[in-house]
């Protein structure tokens, strides 16, 4: 997209590089153009996400405030469980199964409800209640049973011995189990109201009020992380705060594995209860309003633990939320000091590197500007040497910055990116960059993996990292702007080497300087996406022979029309995997089929696109073309899913262009072409021709060859990469310029060898 979404931490911190802030030396590395050190952002230019993958999105061993933020919080499904049987599905011996007793509860009332429930085998008998639906749900779930059981959860949680002999267990999971199946099937359910509200009140508040519910054991375990679950559902996290301070100052790294289960269950409600952009529907925000202690027994918890933090460990993983807490306007001048402290007393790299980068990324995103007040206004300067130590150049118009690459690695990289871009213009053409387009060169960045993408991309280049990447375009009309691809290795490949996305976002790269005029704001004021990401997706997999298989089987779905695929924008369908089935698989078959079935209009809209006229390729799109290709699309479809959708077609080449005769061999004529062309590292091919009175456009052009030339013109003066009015210094050999009304008389253009040795080269001089 166009800003379209590991080194070994000992070693470090022996170096004393990530000491807190008051120790540290700093490195002495600025931050990126349009971010302030530490995060805070300047203005930059707009990024829209490139996808995650499935392995990235599944295996990554933390989840990161930074990517996680702003998601829906949500109270987990209970574990798989067997669909529960209906009373004509039970055998009519007794005893056979040993669940025959949900059915009871399905149907039972009052007192009868609680000892048919009680009796239910826990575990096993009990979770199938969460898969009721519909009739079964409506019966089982009503509120008063829900109410029934809430009060008999009350009376057994005075005598709870802190395990589940007294059935209390069974208690709880049919709280919950209504709760989840009021949530997902209300519409069979009906409503609840003050009366269940009031009732599991009280049966909760009897519960943890009953100290065997603070034993820290298994056997207390099991139950009391169904309770604090019910808590999330409820929306109680307020009225229960105590419950968590408890947890936080008692936890330690011997707690058994099912009382660490309830610690985590806390974390699915702790973000909701802070989420800024939700009224307090937890009654959180208002707790620790009325009592702030609970922050300082949340910072307590870290450091009374700092054995403990290892990136995925619980330590790191619940502290993150401390820094939602700089969200509650009236609890900053209080929170402050807290994360100032934990920022800056652990390494920003190694195990500890996710508690304070997550900690300092929620400075960035609630207290935005505000870097000194946590020390950390020079992070940036201090991490990104180490982090991305790295920098390599591959030609004067790529580079690429790395944390862990090779050299084989780099070399790699750097070919695959040149060859990628001939490719492109055999598919493309090549009419030359975009008038005024300055974005010559390319920053590759590599992150070692997913984990180290998501921990440190977002202070470094101030870009949200719930993705894949960003690529970001910047200004092209800007003079030092920087186009850049932030990535990361696609670490579950490995041993193979791979950095994802990477030739997808090369062609954004590609298409931005020779196809779309101006930056990517401008290229979305009408509805572009089926081109920008459809030419994205052909040019990745044909440059790498790669078979689209997963778009070749949308193909026999038939999902979408032609005409409508013209209207794809990022974000629609709700569904974020819907809409990114029709972005890029579709938009892969839409470009396609275009490209192979109806280039002339193809070539039509580029035009537009190149000329910034949005609205004019729009009308090619919508009216020009309308709805008259549909049929054919849909019959390229049936084709496409049987054959792979057939090659990606080369854009057609134009007649060849004479060899000049002039006997000077620096001289051209009109319409003629030199081959051969070559010159060293530092020196020039210098050339000149004549040009008539009343030529209205003179267009020099080279092409082929290895090595990279540049090419510069000088008009009536010998061209030099000093003294030159145009130049075109694209990475390869692959220039274009054209001089609109040049003067008549001898005229001058020069070929040079800036970064290394060109030969073989052709040029082409044409005007009319």
């Amino acid at each position: 997209m166009r800003r379209i979404p590991a080194l070994g931490a000992a070693f470090f911190i022996a170096l004393g590089l990530f000491a807190p802030q008051s120790q540290a030396a700093p490195v002495g590395t600025t931050a990126p153009a349009g971010v302030s050190a530490g995060g805070q952002a300047g203005s930059t230019p707009r990024s829209i996400p490139v996808p995650k993958s499935p392995d990235a999105r599944n295996n990554t061993p933390y989840e990161l405030s930074s990517q996680d933020y702003g998601k829906q919080s949500t109270v987990p499904a209970p574990p798989v469980a067997a669909p529960l049987k209906t009373g004509k599905q039970f055998s009519a011996a007794a005893g056979e199964d040993p669940c025959t007793g949900q059915y009871d509860v399905i149907n039972a009332t009052g007192s009868a409800l609680v000892q048919k429930l009680k009796a239910l085998p826990y575990v096993d008998c009990t979770y199938p209640l969460f898969n009721l639906r519909g009739e079964n749900a409506a019966k089982t779930f009503t509120e008063a049973k829900m109410a029934t059981v809430a009060d008999a959860l009350r009376d057994a949680s005075a005598t709870y011995p802190g395990d589940n002999s007294t059935s209390v267990g069974q208690l709880v999971l049919f709280l919950r189990a209504g709760y989840y199946v009021h949530e997902v099937d209300q519409a069979s359910v009906g409503t609840y109201g003050p009366t269940l509200e009031t009732a599991t009140h009280a049966a909760l508040d009897a519960f943890f009020a009953a100290p065997h519910s603070k034993d820290v054991t298994d056997a207390n375990g099991a139950t009391l992380q169904e309770a604090v679950t019910v808590i999330g559902q409820i929306k109680g996290l307020g009225r229960y705060q105590g419950v968590l301070k408890w947890i936080l100052a008692s936890y330690d790294g011997s707690w058994t594995p099912q009382m660490d289960k309830s610690f985590k269950h806390f974390n699915w409600i702790i973000e909701d209860g802070l989420d800024p952009k939700t009224v307090d529907n937890q009654g959180w925000k208002a707790a620790l309003k009325a009592d702030s202690s609970i922050l300082d027994t949340w910072s307590d918890f870290i450091t009374r633990n700092e054995d403990l933090l290892n990136r995925s460990d619980m330590v790191s993983n619940e502290g993150r939320y401390l820094g939602y807490a700089l969200a509650v306007p009236e609890l900053k001048a209080k929170v402050r000091p807290i994360l100032k402290d934990l920022i800056n007393r652990y390494p920003n790299v190694g195990p500890t590197a996710a508690i304070t980068m997550n900690l300092a990324w929620a400075t960035r995103k609630f207290d935005k500007n505000n870097c000194a007040a946590y020390a950390i206004c020079d992070l940036n300067d201090r991490l990104m040497p180490v982090i991305l130590p790295i920098q390599h150049t591959c030609n004067a118009n790529l580079k690429i910055r790395a944390q862990d690459m090779s050299a084989a690695q780099l070399a790699s990289t750097c070919t695959s990116l040149v060859n990628q871009d001939a490719y492109f213009h055999k598919v493309i053409g090549d009419k030359g960059a975009i008038p005024g387009d300055v974005n010559t060169n390319l920053e590759v960045v590599a992150f070692d993996d997913y984990y180290n993408y998501s921990l440190y991309a977002w202070s470094f280049y101030n870009i949200d990292v719930d993705n894949g990447g960003m690529y970001e375009e910047g200004n092209p009309a800007l003079p030092g702007n920087q186009a850049r691809f932030i990535a990361h290795e696609a670490d579950w490949l490995r041993p193979t080497f791979h950095i994802w996305n990477l030739n997808h976002e090369y062609t954004h790269y590609l298409d931005g300087r020779y196809n779309m005029a101006g930056d990517f704001d401008s290229n979305i004021v009408t509805p572009t996406i089926w081109w920008v990401e459809g030419i994205a997706e052909n040019i990745s997999f044909g440059y790498r022979n790669l078979r689209n298989t997963e778009a070749i089987n949308e193909a026999a779905k038939k999902t979408y029309k032609l005409s409508e695929l013209f209207d794809t924008v990022y974000e629609e369908d709700g569904d974020p995997d819907v809409n990114s089935t029709r972005v890029y698989k579709w938009g892969w078959l839409a470009v396609r089929y275009m490209l192979q079935e109806h280039r002339a209009d193809v070539e039509a809209v580029l035009t537009k696109y190149r000329a910034g006229d949005w609205n004019g390729a729009r009308t090619i799109l919508k009216q020009t073309i309308g709805t008259r290709y549909d049929a054919g699309f849909d019959a390229w479809l049936t084709a496409c899913a049987s054959n792979s959708c057939g090659p990606l077609p080369e854009a057609p080449v134009a007649p060849a262009i004479p060899v000049c005769t002039i006997a000077d061999p620096r001289q051209f004529d009109k319409n003629c072409r030199r081959d051969n062309l070559a010159a060293t590292t530092g020196n020039y091919s210098y050339h000149f021709l004549n040009v008539p009175a009343g030529v209205q456009k003179l267009t020099i052009t080279t092409t082929g060859g290895t090595g990279n030339a540049d090419l510069y013109y000088g008009g009536g003066n010998w061209a030099t990469t000093g003294n030159a009015l145009a130049k075109s210094t694209n990475a390869g050999n692959n220039e274009t310029l054209t001089i609109d009304n040049p003067p008549s008389g001898w005229v001058y253009f020069s070929l040079a060898a800036g970064q290394q040795d060109f030969s073989g080269v052709s040029a082409t001089v044409q005007y009319q």
